[in-house]
């Protein structure tokens, strides 16, 4: 995924644009309840499809840090004290203002990250779908209750804030990955330091109105947008930062841990995956392929979930090939807004370059690139960043099947068996989604048990994953920890053992008279 620490992808030309010429909103700070203007330098929201500023922003400093840092600090005893069912209250009344404009919100996602509109509604649709989940965590909050050793006493346990957490979001998913982590984070009790990546601010800016106007309180909910090298960093460093959510690239994700570390602060980190999609002799090729297609291409393959593999058994290597490539071959793309456009531009010129780099790689590390590769040109083509899904025959071993590309690149690799493609699948650094394809249900489950991933499909892609179910990752894709599901509220609270004696004497745990 993006790298918000080590590299900084806001577009290098943003800033020669003119705000009153091109007719933007321009956007400050949100700290302490309200919009603060920028004291130093801005940037623009560029819009992927046509090139154009969107709305500006300001580059943060340590010191607006420091401001939002006292902001939270100062609203956490009051927040914490609201009862988490309440804290649902206002998180639902979220989800309804975001309901009514689900097709507002969604246009603003195509237009600022360059996803189709189908997935852009997606994206809303997802965010609302968190939040009400969460939103019902409030009347439980479930702790546990046990029996003591020793008479009249009660033993249990109860879950309290975390603190002061900072988040720190990628662009990918600009409303539905601010909203796995702002969700939980809220209902838990925190405040909060909101970090959104430079590539999608206003979708962040519209969130934080959106919960503001559903009654989270001044203090409570902080934005900070800018550089990750600066803005990030300070989050992380900042002592009065009680933990950190993080999702990301994996060199990120390292400077994160190690920066946080010197803290002892607690870290989740979600970071990229090279995800295998798994096709046996016995599979329906029609709908192994329709999975192949969403997969590799849905949001130009700029998913940390996308199937960026396509593992084939041999015997039906040749047939599947022809079907792919003759699907992709009719792939739309084109102006993400057009309901019958499959894929729009890539996020950012950065991760053109970055694709387009990739793509060479292949070709000179021998791999055979047998569609695609080349990046459009020609009327609406000049304005945004769009490159042809490109497919490869390709080895495993090879860079372009171990690294991620982040893009709409598809690496074909021939298995023997299901033995072969299973450790073919597995042979990366990286274990976030695996999926297969079989009419087999005994190959199903022992594929299930046998794929290096945190999440595992079968006769499904890689991608699609439900809000309801944890999600994270093994190997680099993470720390071991999970989002979303029943893991969301344990992320975002601490967990308090609580030992109440009424016997009215003094009772010694594990010390026994004779």
């Amino acid at each position: 995924m993006n790298v918000l620490l080590t590299a900084d992808y806001i577009n290098k030309a943003v800033l020669k644009y003119n705000t009153e010429a091109h007719n933007m909103a321009s956007y400050g700070m949100y700290i302490d309840g309200e919009w603060r203007e920028a004291a130093d330098e801005e940037f623009d929201s560029i819009n992927p499809t046509t090139g154009d500023p969107m709305a500006r922003f300001p580059l943060g400093t340590p010191k607006d840090v420091e401001r939002a840092v006292r902001a939270a600090r100062a609203a956490r005893a009051e927040w914490q004290q609201v009862p988490p069912p309440r804290r649902g209250d206002i998180l639902l009344e979220a989800a309804r203002i975001m309901r009514r404009r689900k097709q507002e919100l969604g246009e603003l996602v195509t237009r600022e990250m360059g996803k189709v509109i189908s997935e852009g509604l997606g994206d809303v649709q997802e965010s609302i779908d968190m939040i009400e989940y969460v939103a019902g965590e409030g009347r439980r909050m479930q702790g546990e209750t046990v029996p003591s050793e020793l008479p009249d006493k009660f033993c249990m346990t109860i879950r309290q804030p975390v603190g002061v957490v900072g988040l720190i979001t990628p662009w990918n998913f600009p409303t539905a990955i601010p909203c796995w982590k702002l969700a939980p984070a809220l209902l838990g009790g925190n405040t909060i330091l909101f970090k959104p990546s430079s590539l999608t601010p206003l979708c962040a800016a519209r969130l934080v109105e959106i919960f503001e106007a559903a009654g989270v309180p001044p203090g409570v909910l902080n934005l900070i947008t800018g550089r990750g090298s600066v803005v990030g960093k300070a989050i992380v460093e900042h002592p009065g930062v009680t933990s950190i959510s993080f999702t990301g690239g994996v060199s990120t994700g390292r400077t994160i841990y190690t920066g946080a570390a010197e803290l002892l602060k607690p870290v989740h980190l979600e970071l990229g995956g090279k995800n295998p999609l798994v096709v046996m002799d016995d599979a329906d090729l029609e709908l192994a392929v329709d999975g192949t297609m969403f997969g590799a291409f849905g949001t130009a393959g700029q998913r940390c979930t996308a199937a960026s593999r396509l593992i084939l058994h041999e015997d039906i290597y040749d047939e599947a090939m022809d079907l792919l490539l003759e699907r992709t071959e009719a792939f739309n793309i084109g102006d993400p807004l057009d309901p019958d456009v499959d894929m729009g531009p890539m996020a950012s010129q950065g991760q053109l370059e970055k694709t387009m780099e990739y793509i060479d790689v292949g070709s000179d590390e021998g791999a055979t690139m047998v569609y695609g590769g080349e990046r459009l040109q020609g009327g609406m083509y000049d304005d945004g960043f769009f490159v042809q899904p490109t497919v490869f025959r390709a080895e495993q071993g090879m860079r372009i099947t171990e690294e991620e590309i982040f893009g709409p690149v598809l690496s074909v690799i021939r298995a023997r068996d299901f033995d072969d493609a299973i450790g073919k699948a597995n042979a990366v650094d990286y274990g976030l989604s695996a999926s297969i394809y079989t009419g087999d249900v005994t190959r199903a489950f022992r594929a299930i048990h046998r794929l290096e991933a945190g999440v595992a499909y079968v006769n499904a892609p890689t991608i699609g994953s439900e809000i309801q179910m944890p999600f994270g990752g093994v190997k680099n894709t993470g720390n071991g920890l999970r989002e979303a599901g029943s893991a969301a509220i344990r992320e975002f609270t601490e967990t308090k053992t609580v030992f109440v004696d009424y016997s009215g004497r003094l009772q010694k745990a594990q010390i026994r008279e004779a």
